[in-house]
């Protein structure tokens, strides 16, 4: 199967989409098993085990999640989506964080998952430390 710069962006858009429906398997139906996940101020997360669990802490963190897409470029196998992301915390915080991703896909899978961020904001809002 050829990623075609729809089938990319469509792609990303039903991942990015797929968090205000707070699904796990949903979410994570986007990877391919070897993926890596890297928020870039801290490691990088390798192969899905890892990816899973540190969505499944954010999902625990917060109650609530959107992912508003401001500008999104793509093409074939890369899209390039700058967000705002909203989260309500449990405790009723909420967070507001600009960030820009970076995909990559190959076979109708993200095999990389870039997002860049300011950590210190994202820290101070959510009084988490990634």
């Amino acid at each position: 199967m050829s990623d075609t710069k729809e089938s990319s962006e469509k792609l990303v858009r039903d991942f990015l989409g797929a968090w205000e429906g707070r699904n796990l398997e949903t979410i994570c139906s986007a990877f391919a098993d070897n993926a890596v996940y890297h928020n870039v101020p801290v490691k990088p997360i390798e192969g899905m085990a890892g990816i899973r669990a540190i969505f499944q802490a954010f999902l625990d963190g917060f109650k609530e999640a959107r992912l508003e897409i401001v500008t999104l470029a793509s093409g074939p196998g890369l899209v390039i989506a700058e967000r705002i992301d909203y989260f309500t915390m449990n405790n009723g915080g909420k967070i507001v964080l600009p960030v820009t991703g970076v995909f990559v896909v190959k076979n109708n899978k993200i095999t990389r998952f870039s997002d860049y961020f300011d950590l210190a904001d994202f820290e101070r809002q959510s009084g988490m430390k990634l």
